[in-house]
């Protein structure tokens, strides 16, 4: 039987433990997450926020997309990803993973995969803004 996939990609504030709830189940033994924060420093340059742009509506498909793909190589239960688009201040979250599988080597590694493929294929761009007023778009890579 399919599982929960949620994806979401928005201004709205991201809430972790909503999405922890959301893929919660009794016939899960684990739950991974990965958060992604803004960082103050990149570069020895100080920064004060990170822009988000994306096509959501492709951004999503994307999403979901992924997951299906992450499913096929993984046994998981539920799986949601959630983005921010918009002004991300330094150590506020710009995006959140959340897996649910009978076993955590499922969760884990699907949690990484998930992540590494949205930075690699989803079109969400980056801007980093500093704190001296310049700021540079950053590319997505596979990390």
């Amino acid at each position: 039987m399919p599982g929960i996939d949620n994806c979401k990609v928005s201004e709205d504030p991201l809430l972790v433990q909503e999405l922890i709830d959301l893929v919660k189940d009794d016939g899960a033994g684990a739950i991974s997450t990965f958060l992604g924060t803004t960082r103050n420093v990149f570069e020895d340059k100080q920064v004060k926020t990170l822009s988000y742009e994306g096509y959501v509506p492709m951004a999503e498909k994307m999403l979901y997309q992924i997951i299906a793909e992450a499913r096929e190589k993984w046994s998981l239960i539920n799986c949601a990803i959630h983005h921010k688009i918009g002004e991300v201040p330094v150590g506020e979250t710009s995006v959140i993973v959340v897996v649910s599988s009978k076993h955590r080597r499922a969760s884990l590694e699907a949690c990484h995969f998930l992540i590494d493929e949205l930075k690699a294929r989803v079109p969400i761009w980056k801007k980093e803004i500093f704190v001296d007023g310049t700021a540079i778009w950053k590319e997505n890579c596979h990390c």
